[in-house]
């Protein structure tokens, strides 16, 4: 199965300043510099974005490298859950959008994003899940979950594929803007 633009939302997953703190580096830059990628091309092709927060007294703010490249129209959700769909009012924006397909990218991979990708699908919903725009602190937790994920029927992409997929042809409007985030 393919990732539509047309019938995507791409949902950042607890990207927040202190639980990317404690992110490896390496994994930090990667997700963040993914998840604005994502975020440019959904803006470019209109792909509606939710954005959660796990806890925001305790883990602070969504990181701001990814906060300023949402779109001024974010719907936000805070939440206690692991999972997105327990957030206040998170399903019913879903269910508002009319959307199957759900892009999730964000914070801890094998906690919040596995949660709310297995939720998701159990509740319809096509999910992807862009690998290399989520992470863990720990590498192994990272991979167990992808594997988790992957097993349970959830499709496991990464930034490039999604973007191609949105587009479809070369010869969509958006092509040289999308791919040229990309270089």
């Amino acid at each position: 199965m393919l990732c539509s633009d047309s019938e995507s939302i791409l949902v950042i997953v607890d990207t927040q300043t202190r639980l990317a703190a404690a992110m490896p580096e390496a994994a930090r830059a990667r997700v963040t510099g993914n998840s604005g990628i994502l975020l440019q091309a959904a803006a470019l092709l209109n792909i509606p974005v939710l954005v959660t927060e796990q806890y925001p007294n305790g883990l602070g703010p969504t990181e701001p490298t990814v906060a300023r490249r949402l779109p001024a129209q974010i719907r936000h959700f805070e939440k206690t859950c692991f999972a997105c769909n327990g957030a206040a009012g998170f399903m019913d924006a879903l269910r508002g959008l009319a959307r199957r397909q759900v892009v999730l990218a964000g914070m801890e991979t094998h906690v919040c994003v596995l949660q709310s990708a297995l939720e998701l699908k159990d509740a319809g919903s096509q999910v992807f899940v862009v690998a290399d725009a989520v992470c863990s602190r720990a590498e192994a937790n990272h991979h167990n979950a992808l594997a988790r994920l992957s097993a349970e029927g959830v499709i496991v992409s990464n930034t490039e594929s999604v973007l191609f997929e949105w587009l479809r042809d070369a010869s969509h409007a958006q092509f040289k803007q999308v791919s040229a985030l990309i270089r």
